[in-house]
């Protein structure tokens, strides 16, 4: 599928539980890496690297203590410059790809 060529950089388990997570995301965007932590199915630390910053960095600031089932519901297929994904998208794609 379009937009399905992200690549799993690391899935690192962090003491005291939960995953630490860095992803190379799908060409088709212009973050270069997504990195996060999930712990008990709730997102923590999300920080993009490259891509539009302000926007990246308030996504981060919005999910940060959020539910994994949250971010699948509200950023699912969302659609930058038509190019069939966006940041966001990517995000969800990841964390489902390695079924948290």
């Amino acid at each position: 599928m379009l937009g399905d060529d992200f690549k799993i950089l690391a899935d690192t388990p962090l003491e005291g539980g939960g995953r630490h997570i860095s992803a190379q995301p799908s060409a088709l965007v212009c973050s270069r890496q997504i990195d996060f932590d999930v712990v008990d199915g709730k997102i923590h630390n999300l920080k993009y690297v490259g891509g539009c910053h302000g926007n990246l960095q308030a996504l981060g600031a919005l999910l940060e203590g959020q539910s994994v089932d949250f971010a699948f519901e509200r950023l699912t297929g969302i659609n930058c410059k038509e190019r069939g994904t966006s940041c966001s998208d990517q995000l969800v794609r990841i964390m489902r790809s390695l079924y948290i």
